[in-house]
């Protein structure tokens, strides 16, 4: 939101400098986010041009003997038409940087003859697109003085970030009501305007709509006998320091509007208009070629302006051409109407259109002005176009019921820590147009019109703290806990960084992908459901929440292929989404390998062939990956079970389930299906897992934090090989389990090295070959207890596996 100081000084009476002012707009929250004190115009002067003679050696040139009033006068060659002895203009001299042709003037010699500076154009002082001749002054500007405080170029524009919850402040009268609520100067309201109707409005209107919300209120007016030229200067200037070009007296004003008084109106050429009008939704595959020269195709989702010729506006966003006012319009008419804020949102996105007036209607304008809005325009049309205004037509609009808030004066203190009195909390609050009821430590308060952000108490204490001062607010310690090392975040926070932690040891590398992702691909993992699409999706290819984190990284990983990275391994730590109630949000970790990128290291150099590296990845990364977020989370890896198998993305041959008993389900893991990659548009060796963290149960709680005293066995350390043929059905799991319940107090590790496929361990059978780790705690073993041991080893296998040892 931009504005120059002597346009904000007109709705607010201070003495207060531009440091002062912009020092306060950011203590009460409306951020200054650039000051352009227009420090570039301060070195052109006014000049007289002394004698102008015609150059030697070029027929449209002039040699210029120019007075600055500071000496001598000086020499410019000049190429304007009007250079004349006696013309009064701006003159640069060297050194000055002219903005209007981006260039820092220097002497020159053109043509034989040297140049001291230049005579300015309003273009290149960037006050005007003209560039004809040269700016001429009257005769009695005064030679010498600045040009920028003469033409009042010298006029800072401040530029503020507004945050999209305070409509009110995208009009300079909204700021100066802030302004003066701090207690920076007083709050300067115009008389209410005042001027003969003659008739009524023949254009009619209706809302022909099935919501009524979408159009609360229009309100029209048809001004006869207007002279549509350009508009005054003081205008124009005003327009062009905020980044708005001048067009004609009709949309100047319309422009005046939407940034003084954040009213944005529009103006049809009544002329052109057929018939009455009718606020309507589009019809399918209307279109409309609108005031930026661009034709839209529009959809019943669009509400719009229409006549007997067809649509005439793209209601609250843009005007259309057709009916366009400029230098012939004789009778114009005027329109102030309410949009539904959402609804502007969503045309203005599908149909990429940014203007001023989208930008206000969509947070939301002032609906009580309406109407003074249409009568305050009126008023300046008749004062620089003339014409006969007729009475207005307003259909519509029911008035405005102020939503009344329960306030008790304490909240202020409990939300913000502030100690203001309750007669200060009143005087902001009614300084700011809210009204205030009622007496004692409990009020009632009523929101003013021009505020659809305050909801509730919370807001209101926000508007107390902004205005008194959020400096004020004393920086105070974190209050100590009562324990020393005492839990501070939750479980759910603590596992999420191990697992954090435990990929970034593995060597990937943490991505943040979108939580929305397209309807399809949602469909494919899983997800698609009607509640789980976005009303208002900020593109229409990120319509659904995702159910799954797989499908973000997978496209990641494709875009580094893409650009030659094609070994790339992503994980992340996010939520995804499985209903919209608040436990359908899990809380995932997620990760992909691509191409070589193995623990074992990624490419073909010899190093990483020879420590296992450079082969594509496969489902084994990926389990050990899940394996290690698990691990990494404090689970009991002894009560983890595999089961074959995953979800329909995953290859069903090449996947896996991972549980925590018959019924709790960690994850999943595995390489992807060939049809998912293709849906997906994503090639080349992929492998992936998602872990749930949520689902992981909580530990047991200990009597004490205290870690127990470490106990090593003096014993050592046996292996003992053995292969066990089984049916090829039969999981390497379930043996390494069955192995590993033979005798918990000595078996303390079973891992498989081998598995054989061959005709000499037989049709449809394995050898899968362990390695168990035979930890002594009491004694040293004899022969016997081994013997013992291998027996029951043996024993367990073939009961819960069928499995015999292999000879």
């Amino acid at each position: 939101m931009k504005f120059t100081l002597s346009w904000l000084k007109e709705h607010l009476d201070t003495d207060a400098g531009l440091d002062e002012i912009c020092t306060r707009l950011t203590e009460i929250g409306l951020e200054v986010e650039d000051v352009d004190d227009k420090a570039a115009f301060k070195p052109f002067v006014i000049a007289r041009v002394v004698s102008a003679e015609k150059h030697p050696q070029a027929d449209r040139l002039k040699v210029l003997m120019v007075d600055t009033g500071s000496g001598a006068p000086v020499q410019v060659v000049c190429g304007a038409p009007n250079a004349r002895a006696g013309l009064i203009g701006a003159f640069a001299a060297p050194g000055i940087y002219v903005p209007g042709i981006d260039v820092t003037l220097a002497v020159g010699n053109i043509r034989g003859v040297e140049s001291h500076g230049m005579m300015c154009s309003e273009k290149e002082l960037q006050i005007s697109d003209s560039h004809d001749g040269i700016i001429d002054l009257p005769e009695d500007a005064p030679v010498g003085q600045s040009y920028a405080a003469y033409a009042h170029l010298d006029d800072p524009v401040i530029e503020i970030n507004l945050t999209p919850n305070r409509p009110d402040c995208t009009s300079i009268h909204g700021i100066a009501r802030d302004l003066a609520a701090s207690g920076l100067g007083a709050l300067m309201t115009r008389p209410a305007p005042s001027f003969a109707v003659e008739g009524e409005t023949p254009v009619k209107l209706t809302l022909d709509l099935d919501d009524p919300k979408l159009c609360p209120g229009f309100a029209l007016r048809l001004v006869r006998g207007v002279k549509n030229g350009p508009s005054p200067r003081w205008m124009q200037q005003r327009l062009i320091a905020i980044g708005l070009r001048p067009i004609n007296a009709l949309v100047d004003i319309t422009n005046y509007m939407t940034f003084d008084q954040g009213r944005p109106m529009h103006v049809f050429d009544a002329a052109k208009v057929k018939g009455n009008l009718t606020v309507r939704r589009a019809k399918e595959g209307e279109t409309v070629m609108a005031l930026d020269q661009r034709e839209y195709k529009l959809g019943p989702n669009n509400v719009v302006i229409a006549d007997e010729n067809g649509i005439e506006s793209i209601g609250g966003i843009m005007g259309g051409e057709h009916s366009g006012c400029d230098e012939n319009t004789v009778d114009v008419l005027i329109e102030s109407a309410l949009w539904d804020p959402m609804n502007i949102a969503k045309s203005g996105r599908s149909l990429g259109i940014i203007t001023d007036a989208r930008y206000r209607f969509e947070r939301g304008v002032d609906p009580e002005y309406m109407v003074p809005g249409l009568e305050r325009t009126t008023e300046l049309v008749l004062e620089l176009c003339g014409g006969t205004p007729a009475k207005a037509e307003v259909v519509g609009y029911k008035g405005y019921e102020p939503k009344i808030v329960d306030f008790p004066y304490s909240e202020v203190k409990r939300l913000t820590g502030l100690e203001v009195s309750n007669e200060e909390s009143k005087t902001i609050l009614k300084r700011l147009g809210f009204t205030v009821t009622g007496s004692g430590e409990r009020v009632s308060v009523a929101v003013p019109s021009w505020r659809p952000d305050v909801d509730g108490k919370a807001d209101l204490v926000e508007e107390i703290m902004r205005i008194h001062g959020v400096d004020n607010i004393k920086p105070a310690p974190l209050e100590s806990h009562a324990a020393v090392n005492g839990k501070i975040l939750t479980t759910l926070q603590i596992r999420s960084r191990l697992a954090k932690r435990a990929l970034a040891a593995r060597g990937m590398l943490e991505a943040v992908t979108w939580s929305f992702i397209p309807e399809d691909q949602a469909k494919l993992f899983g997800g698609g459901s009607p509640a789980l699409k976005l009303a208002n999706p900020i593109a229409a290819e990120m319509s659904d929440m995702r159910p799954s984190l797989l499908p973000g990284l997978l496209s990641a990983a494709q875009r580094n292929a893409d650009k030659g990275y094609g070994d790339v391994a992503l994980f992340e730590v996010s939520g995804t989404y499985e209903n919209d109630r608040p436990e359908g949000q899990r809380r995932v970790t997620g990760g992909i390998r691509r191409g070589t990128a193995s623990l074992a290291g990624a490419g073909r150099a010899w190093s990483n062939v020879a420590k296992g590296g450079g082969k594509p990845v496969d489902v084994f990364d990926a389990k050990a990956d899940a394996l290690a977020v698990i691990e990494a989370c404090g689970l009991p890896m002894g009560n983890i079970q595999i089961e074959q198998g995953g979800p329909e993305w995953y290859h069903p041959g090449r996947s896996g389930t991972i549980k925590m008993g018959p019924k709790v389900v960690l994850g999943y893991f595995g390489e992807f299906h060939p049809l998912t990659l293709e849906a997906l548009d994503v090639s080349g060796a992929l492998c992936g897992f998602e872990v749930y963290v949520d689902a992981m149960p909580e530990a047991k709680r200990k009597a004490t934090r205290t870690k127990p005293a470490l106990e090593l066995s003096p014993f050592q350390l046996v292996r003992r090989d053995f292969a066990f043929v089984v049916d090829k059905t039969v999981e390497a799991g379930a043996i390494v389990k069955a192995a590993t319940g033979a005798d918990r107090k000595l078996v303390t590790g079973v891992n498989v090295f081998d598995i054989f496929e061959g005709a000499s361990v037989g049709d449809g059978k394995k050898s899968v070959a362990i390695e168990v780790q035979i930890q002594p705690v009491e004694r040293t073993l004899t022969d016997e207890d081994f013997e013992a041991l291998t027996q029951k080893i043996v024993a367990s296998v073939m009961k819960f596996t069928g499995g015999v040892l292999r000879s």
